[in-house]
């Protein structure tokens, strides 16, 4: 199996696509957002023949000011995880090519389930070959997904009653709920710096989102929805799809007229959209380290069950340290 450099978008992501469970986060147009926002990305696709067999973006970062680098493969590399060989195969070439560019390590982060013997096989491997468990986790590590295969009718009896009487409540109380557009990203950035001075986590410059939510917009990759009342916006989610998947990876609300429920009816809308868009799975994007109700994630977690979505625990990212004394260095 050979490793080569790809420079064309379409070949990437139609191999991309071709592999089993592609993700977002490691298609061309995700490396090339974060190569306009200080990563350098590399798209290594592994071939026998023709055929593709696994695929990793791999993203550098200079560490300035010293003559050396980090690599991140975001949710990747992608590959059939129960081949061990061609996984070993994949590693080798990664480990080679963080020594070769002068890396301090390289992160990988697999879309691999830690509750299974796949998930055990891989982490032994991993643990074999001197990586290591990351001490920064960049991405959750765990999150809830939802099987959109079943009809709507099906969707909707697999939610906690309250929520089915949440979405009808919302409609009756007036809410109704829109696409959004490019001409919309000022507004979804003022709710989401609301959402984030109101709850306490911190966002980046508008020119960052705008990129991020406007190229895959543009992309025909990202659909933002907008929670309306009397045409007053209430919240909003940005979601993402790529192959059969979607995710939700952004959401905000407003304080007012939360007794209406946008919420739960903007929600239920993603669902409805993601399966029109032939989408098998949803992925609520985030959920608790542990099931545990002093988890600061729990809240979220109770809300993204209700609407039926199953607990989904990853191995998480680990890193091979390529120069173990300047690795303990930078994770000091």
């Amino acid at each position: 199996m050979r490793g080569e450099a790809i420079t064309d978008p379409r070949t990437w992501d139609q191999a991309l696509r071709a592999l089993p469970h592609p993700h977002l986060l490691q298609s061309w147009e995700w490396g090339a957002f974060k190569g306009r926002h200080g990563w350098q990305p590399t798209y290594w696709l592994f071939r026998d023949g023709e055929r593709p067999q696994a695929a990793a973006l791999v993203l550098r970062r200079q560490v300035s000011p010293l003559p050396f680098s980090v690599l991140y493969v975001p949710k990747g590399p992608i590959l059939d995880y129960g081949d061990l060989s061609r996984l070993e195969a994949v590693l080798g070439h990664l480990e080679a090519f963080a020594r070769r560019v002068r890396a301090i390590f390289v992160k990988i982060d697999p879309d691999v389930r830690a509750d299974t013997v796949e998930g055990e096989a891989v982490v032994a491997l991993l643990r074999r070959r001197g990586w290591r468990l990351s001490p920064e986790q960049v991405q959750f590590r765990n999150t809830m997904v939802l099987d959109l295969r079943p009809e709507e009718e099906a969707l909707l009896a697999a939610m906690k009653s309250k929520w089915r009487y949440n979405i009808r409540l919302a409609r009756r109380k007036g809410v109704t709920v829109r696409q959004g557009g490019l001409e919309d990203l000022p507004l979804l950035y003022q709710m989401y710096e609301e959402t984030a001075h109101r709850d306490g986590f911190v966002i980046r410059p508008f020119a960052y989102y705008r990129d991020a939510w406007g190229r895959f917009i543009q992309a025909g990759l990202a659909q933002p929805l907008i929670a309306e009342y009397e045409g007053d916006p209430l919240a909003m989610v940005i979601l993402f799809r790529f192959g059969a998947r979607a995710w939700y990876l952004y959401g905000a609300s407003r304080s007012r007229h939360r007794n209406r429920m946008p919420n739960h009816l903007l929600q239920w809308e993603a669902i409805r959209w993601a399966k029109g868009q032939g989408c098998l799975e949803y992925d609520l994007w985030g959920a608790p380290d542990r099931l545990d109700e002093g988890d600061p994630m729990w809240g979220v977690y109770r809300f993204k069950q209700g609407f039926g979505g199953t607990f989904v625990p990853h191995i998480g990212a680990y890193d091979y340290p390529a120069r173990p004394f300047l690795y303990r260095l930078y994770m000091t």
